[in-house]
């Protein structure tokens, strides 16, 4: 075996002192402080998980760019909501299906503080800040009077416990609190009745403490785990702010100290060295009862000094002329470490024109679509909008023939975030209308990337017209009325077509026709 261990040596360049076949396997100087630890994806956030959450939310709650990165990820994630489009080939149906969902979106939050759509942003906001956030499937009684007797709960990522971990008897597994089966499917959740950190303030813990920190085992198919995956394996979500958390806390603390050199460098003060302490100043107000006088000056006052006086300002260091560039630097870091764009972060606009801050905002959409349809959609519209479904089918909210032998078919939907605004919409209009005009964009496609549904602009572009011919209105942005009127014949002449030619006109036998 004593071969295999030279040629190992030989082949990371161990040795005669040859380099490394790789610069990060080499141990020389500039490695000697770097000891890197590799724990699997489970290991590393089940030590770390706790931590990082609690540093992001602090940074969250008092650093403003922390909570103006989140928010700006919210905001053109989710704005005001990805909505579904039923994909069934009935309209008739199709149309019931988007009235009843409709209808219950006003009613889906089991806290009743917003719509469907506002649950949307809750639980991504939950999932940036906290790394993850659990959506609870909440069944109602049909006497509730709701639509369809289903709501939503939105619950942080502390009521599922990171230190819960077990085996069961029947041989499945608990790891940091979701129970798994012996084929490595999630079976169940163990989530804390209120949450851990609220204690007596938490709406249903009792007076006697009892309670609050127990755990209750909800069945997986009530609970969706909305994090994103990074590593394969991965069971539970990092915050989005890891990587910044070290750089954003410190970067406060220099603004902070900056902050105050130059509050200190606005002061004015001066000071009076003299021979004779004892002898009043021009200007010297009267002793107080610790003894200090002070001395004032006011604009154009020559002060004569006495002999063996002397005066002295202060002149305070400044903040430096690299402060802002340094701080520009800082925030570039931050934005790339967040995945957004640095005028995102800070709102600074001064360094930027058209086509790079359209570059800037390209590569952020893709980022922000990897997310929707990775993450949010897969992981959180599409269950609620089959857990809706069945639930309305079952209660008779919905009448769907075939539905239990073509449920996928049934369910199938197409789900439309909302469109994005561009910095100059002329041009990027103007590049839609000519890839619709030559086949490489269909008008649906067109107006579900601006985040509407194409039957409902139709059917208002269709209204909107009826409407105007009642009124005999005329408009510019009515194609109709681009194209020249027809003449109609009379019943006393006839009219030749344009196009057609007098038969008086037609060429003889021996005549040449003309060009």
């Amino acid at each position: 075996m004593a071969w295999l261990g030279q040629l190992k040596r030989r082949l990371l360049g161990l040795s005669l002192g040859a380099p490394p076949v790789y610069e990060g396997t080499g141990g020389g100087r500039r490695a000697l402080a770097w000891m890197p630890s590799n724990p699997g994806a489970v290991a590393a956030l089940s030590l770390a998980q706790d931590e990082l959450r609690a540093k992001s939310r602090d940074l969250v709650r008092r650093n403003a760019w922390a909570a103006a990165g989140i928010e700006a990820f919210v905001a053109n994630a989710i704005g005001t909501g990805i909505k579904p489009q039923s994909m069934m080939q009935n309209q008739a149906i199709r149309e019931a299906i988007h009235s009843l969902w409709w209808d219950w979106c006003e009613q889906a939050d089991a806290a009743g503080l917003t719509d469907f759509y506002g649950l949307q942003a809750l639980a991504t906001r939950a999932m940036l800040e906290g790394g993850e956030a659990l959506v609870r499937l909440r069944y109602r009684r049909t006497e509730d009077g709701l639509p369809v007797a289903l709501q939503i709960q939105v619950l942080e990522a502390e009521h599922l416990p990171t230190t819960l971990n077990r085996d069961l008897p029947g041989g499945n597994v608990i790891r940091s609190g979701i129970e798994f089966d012996r084929l490595g499917r999630r079976v169940a959740y163990h989530l804390y009745r209120s949450h851990p950190n609220d204690g007596l303030l938490a709406p249903m813990s009792s007076s006697d403490g009892g309670g609050g920190l127990d755990t209750v085992r909800v069945d997986a198919s009530e609970v969706i785990h909305l994090f994103r995956p990074l590593r394969p394996g991965q069971i539970r979500g990092e915050p989005w702010l890891t990587r910044a958390l070290v750089k954003l806390n410190e970067l406060d603390q220099y603004d902070d100290a900056e902050l105050v050199r130059k509050k200190t460098a606005a002061m004015f003060a001066g000071f009076i060295t003299r021979m004779a302490p004892e002898d009043n100043l021009m200007g010297e107000s009267a002793a107080d009862a610790n003894g200090v006088a002070l001395a004032g000056l006011e604009p154009g006052t020559l002060q004569i000094l006495e002999p063996g006086e002397d005066i002295k300002f202060s002149a305070p260091a400044d903040v430096g002329s690299s402060y802002a560039e340094f701080m520009r630097q800082q925030f570039r870091a931050v934005a790339a470490a967040m995945g957004i764009t640095y005028e995102m972060l800070t709102g600074d606009l001064t360094q930027v024109n058209y086509s790079s801050i359209r570059a800037g905002l390209l590569e952020f959409r893709r980022r922000c679509e990897a997310l929707q349809h990775g993450v949010i959609v897969h992981q959180l519209c599409r269950p609620i909008w089959r857990a809706w479904m069945d639930q309305a089918v079952l209660e008779g909210a919905l009448d769907l023939p075939g539905y239990r032998k073509d449920r996928r078919a049934c369910q199938a939907a197409k789900w439309i975030p909302q469109g994005w605004s561009w910095v100059d919409p002329q041009k990027e209009f103007n590049a839609m209308k000519l890839a619709i005009r030559a086949g490489l964009m269909s008008r649906s496609e067109a107006i579900s990337g601006n985040g509407y549904d194409a039957e409902d602009v139709d059917r208002e572009i269709a209204a909107d017209n009826a409407r105007a011919d009642e009124l005999g209105l005329v408009f510019d942005s009515d194609a109709r009325h681009d194209q020249m009127p027809v003449p109609v014949p009379t019943d006393s002449q006839d009219v030749q077509p344009a196009d057609t030619p007098d038969p008086a006109d037609a060429p003889t036998d021996n005549q040449d026709p003309q060009p």
